[in-house]
């Protein structure tokens, strides 16, 4: 009983380096030496995902394209639109780079591992779930800097040929070469999963520990008050419960069965944070990459929590009850 209450080891890593972030930030040299190795953390991810992706399940799913465009509109069209009406409604509520944090949070792609991970345990189509959530971190790697460009170049924060350089060669480059390793190291990347795991959750470590050090040397408690904290933590509540309904409904509405139902929703209510903290490392350098990030971390949660409670709720209606 009291494991479902306590928080999962991740986010507990995640607590204690934003309190060494906060009280123990790093800057000059050192805070240089750190960013050289988590930009390589962030390429060796990419590499990585890139490896162990097979095209083989890339290739079976599509033929599911309904649902695969549903899950794409809902992801970077709907969920942009939700976040743009979300800030014409908290203009004065949150400092410019919270909002422009919650706008980036809305232009993410879905996560890989978690919708994949709710989907089964919710008795949903894995195989979709699979095929979805990869083709979206895929289109994600082009859509997001491209509506981050669109929707937030008024901010100076948009997408130009100086992004578009890191971007390729720091995210794209390294994934295009584990797809074309990926039939010699293929099998091996993926049966080293505690190597997969310890990447990924090292580099969004290094990179929200340098995030929050910067932000804290330009004054972060200064401007973040526990009011916009606040709005904040609502705001991602009501954009997880908005898109949760329109996936439910719109999926129910267009008549897919339960299985996919749930492909759907998971898929596309969740956002990556394992995409989300270094694209924006990469789109947004400065010391207001620690407020840009802070929504991403909040909505993680949030989604975790929320998604566990429906999984269960979904997999406890599909159980038969016994007599």
């Amino acid at each position: 009983m009291l494991r479902r209450f306590l928080p999962d080891p991740f986010t507990l890593a995640l607590l204690v380096v934003l309190v060494l972030g906060a009280v123990l930030p790093v800057s000059g040299a050192f805070a240089d030496v750190l960013g050289t190795i988590a930009d390589v953390a962030i390429g060796l991810v990419f590499f990585l995902h890139g490896a162990r992706l097979q095209r083989a399940v890339v290739i079976a799913g599509i033929r599911h394209w309904r649902l695969h465009t549903f899950i794409l509109a809902t992801t970077f069209v709907a969920f942009p639109l939700l976040g743009l009406a979300l800030a014409g409604i908290l203009p004065s509520s949150l400092a410019p780079p919270l909002a422009t944090g919650l706008l980036f949070l809305c232009l993410l792609p879905s996560t890989v591992q978690s919708s994949i991970a709710f989907t089964s345990v919710a008795g949903g189509n894995v195989v979709a779930a699979v095929c979805a959530a990869t083709a979206s971190n895929l289109l994600g790697m082009f859509l997001t800097p491209l509506l981050v460009g669109l929707i937030l170049h008024t901010s100076g924060s948009g997408l130009s040929l100086d992004t578009l350089g890191p971007i390729l060669f720091q995210l794209l480059l390294p994934f295009v070469a584990g797809q074309v390793l990926q039939p010699w190291v293929g099998d091996f990347v993926r049966r080293q999963k505690r190597l997969l795991s310890f990447v990924d959750r090292g580099a969004i470590l290094l990179v929200v520990y340098l995030a929050f050090s910067a932000a804290v040397v330009a004054g972060l408690w200064g401007q973040l008050s526990i009011a916009a904290l606040a709005v904040l933590i609502l705001a991602c509540f009501v954009l997880l419960a908005a898109i949760l309904a329109f996936t439910t409904f719109g999926a129910r509405l267009l008549r897919f069965n339960r299985e996919d139902e749930i492909a759907i929703v998971f898929c596309g209510s969740l956002k990556s944070l394992v995409s989300g903290i270094p694209i924006a490392n990469v789109l947004f350098a400065g010391p207001d990459l620690g407020f840009i990030v802070l929504p991403v971390m909040l909505f993680h949660q949030i989604q975790l929590i929320s998604s566990a409670i429906i999984a269960r709720r979904y997999a406890v209606r599909h159980t038969p009850a016994t007599t």
